[in-house]
């Protein structure tokens, strides 16, 4: 069915401008409208219009009146005091305006007032219910973008947790999962792993000469490098400057080794950082071994330990992993941290062994040598912790210990017998060097009212020619107290004898490396010429004014032959062992 016939009588035109602006006067700031009121205004004329034509349409029809009403709620007249507004302003002006009376016409009027405010309230309801369902959709839409970035985020969170944001290797994270499942990955019977550990050498003066940016990008230079240079295996940055590189199922330690070497060559490749032309090594620590019978930790902390070796020995280099040497070193470690204690409890004692004459063979003097009775490992000689007590500086309260000591035994041999020997005690350099030397040996003297003379320290070769003039300075000074020093292990070291003379030594005793010599045949070629240099040796001390005593004596004949070259005392086991005090006591 058509529209309704509309005639509209052209008398009306005036009056219905006039009421459309009473209307949008009306309506002006009932709600928000994104319009000028010229453009609201010329809406509602045209609205206005409308209302007309259905008050005249032939036949009468309602529907007019719902489209108007939803007409306003779509130019956002959208509100109850618009609505009120505008049903108020239709009522009382438009037929008046228009200059409509009757009953007829007020009717129409009626009616299409209230299918307005039908057509009106259904818009409103409609926009209503199409707003929730935006807003919904928009909730929905907000919610699967607040979980796509979770996920998202939660994923990022995972090329950090498992991988470094520098170099986007994987991290220690990734690598030691990786590690455990390749000794938890089917029977472990017959499969092997290797690790290698690797450090940059002098990496921190990079950073600390060129900057860390520099640093940084050699790192991420570093990465790519061995990513590329050792194949399929996995690479991780475990921090800093250190990398590792895991090969799972070896087949022999050979083939850890090739990606060691393969690590090194990529790495010592020429890197430009910033038109700067860098060359770096690296040192690395390989374990390989099987993998029943050991741990992921047990592994990291043996490539870790076998590291610094190969830092040790010199960098830019691999060391492989050696568990004897790593029991040796675990055993000087613990040495290391019993010794402060061991000294408390009394755990150290000396042995001494006889400095015997050569010309009538008397007892001279003993040498006093430090043991370590340790309640495990049984009775300790120096070789075993004196090197120990020098790297950690305890050889200088352990030094202290034994020259008190020695004293203390020296006085008691005094009064035992007239014929008691000199005491001859080593000392460190450290305790050379020390400032407090003088005073210690004086004031050990006093305490045990020891004649100087009973008293020899022994230095060693090199020692002495490196002292600086205070060390010097300190042995004038004893000497000058009347106690007696000596150079041991003569031969060894610079062998400078006209050094000597400035020096206050009285005895000079020869290594046992040159009195070995004399065990040959007296014929020998080799043997001779040991004979000569000692002999040499010996005639220079005594053109000195030294006494001359061959250490590692051990037979009668090297006694003889040094006796006829007028070497002056001896020691070693050919007189005696070092053995305790007690046995000395027997010899006087």
């Amino acid at each position: 069915m058509g529209e309704p016939h509309v005639t509209v009588p052209v008398a009306y035109g005036p009056g219905l401008a006039v009421f459309a602006r009473a209307w949008a006067k009306a309506v002006a700031g009932t709600s928000y409208m994104p319009v000028t009121q010229a453009e609201l205004e010329s809406f509602l004329d045209g609205l206005t219009l409308r209302l007309v034509e259905a008050l005249y349409a032939e036949p009468f029809s309602l529907r007019r009146g719902y489209q108007i009403g939803a007409d306003l709620v779509a130019a956002h007249i959208a509100s109850a005091e618009g609505l009120g507004r505008t049903i108020e302003v239709i009522d009382l002006r438009l037929l008046r305006d228009l200059g409509l009376s009757g009953d007829d016409m007020r009717d129409r009027m009626g009616r299409l007032l209230g299918t307005v405010a039908i057509g009106y309230a259904r818009a409103l309801r409609d926009r209503t219910l199409d707003e929730q369902e935006s807003i919904r959709r928009a909730a929905m839409v907000a919610r699967e973008q607040a979980e796509q970035a979770l996920r998202e985020s939660e994923a990022r969170f995972r090329h950090q947790a498992t991988h470094d944001p520098l170099t986007d290797l994987p991290n220690r994270t990734l690598f030691t999962e990786r590690l455990g499942a390749a000794f938890t990955r089917g029977s472990s019977a017959d499969r092997r792993i290797g690790v290698c550990f690797l450090d940059l050498d002098g990496f921190k003066m990079i950073n600390d000469t060129l900057g860390h940016h520099v640093g940084d990008m050699l790192l991420v230079a570093v990465a790519d490098k061995l990513r590329r240079g050792v194949g399929g295996h996995l690479v991780a940055r475990m921090g800093g400057d250190e990398f590792v590189i895991l090969v799972e199922d070896t087949t022999c330690t050979d083939d850890a080794l090739k990606v060691a070497d393969a690590a090194l060559a990529a790495i010592g490749e020429p890197t430009t950082v910033e038109g700067q032309d860098l060359r770096v090594s690296a040192s690395i620590g390989i374990v390989e071994r099987p993998v029943e019978g050991t741990t992921p930790s047990d592994v990291m902390r043996a490539a870790d330990i076998t590291l610094h070796w190969a830092k040790t020995a010199g960098k830019g280099r691999w060391a492989l992993f050696d568990s004897e040497r790593n029991e040796r070193e675990l055993t000087r470690y613990a040495l290391s941290s019993a010794m402060p204690d061991a000294l408390d409890r009394g755990e150290f004692c000396l042995d001494y062994q006889p400095l015997v004459s050569l010309s009538d063979g008397s007892l001279l003097g003993v040498e006093a040598l430090v043991r370590w009775r340790h309640p495990k490992l049984g009775v300790l000689r120096p070789d075993r912790f004196i090197g120990l007590a020098e790297e950690t500086g305890m050889i200088v309260r352990l030094g202290g210990w034994v020259l008190a000591e020695a004293c203390r035994q020296a006085r008691r041999w005094i009064d035992l017998s007239p014929q008691a020997p000199f005491v001859s005690v080593n000392l460190a350099v450290r305790q050379v060097r020390g400032p407090g030397l003088v005073d210690e040996v004086t004031t050990i003297l006093e305490r045990y009212s020891l004649p100087p003379d009973r008293l020899q320290l022994e230095i060693t070769e090199s020692a002495m020619m490196n002292s600086a003039d205070e060390s010097v300075h300190n042995l004038r000074s004893l000497a000058d107290l009347g106690v007696r020093i000596a150079i041991d292990d003569f031969g060894t070291g610079y062998s400078n004898l006209a050094y000597l003379r400035s020096l206050p030594v009285c005895e000079l005793k020869v290594a046992g490396s040159f009195v070995e010599g004399l065990r040959a045949p007296a014929a020998d070629p080799a043997s001779i010429t040991d004979e000569r240099i000692l002999a040499t040796l010996v005639s220079l001390a005594h053109t000195l004014d030294l006494t001359v005593t061959a250490e590692g004596v051990e037979t009668a004949a090297q006694a003889d032959r040094l006796r006829a070259i007028g070497c002056d005392a001896a020691q070693g086991w050919h007189f005696g062992q070092p053995n305790p005090a007690s046995h000395v006591d027997a010899l006087l």
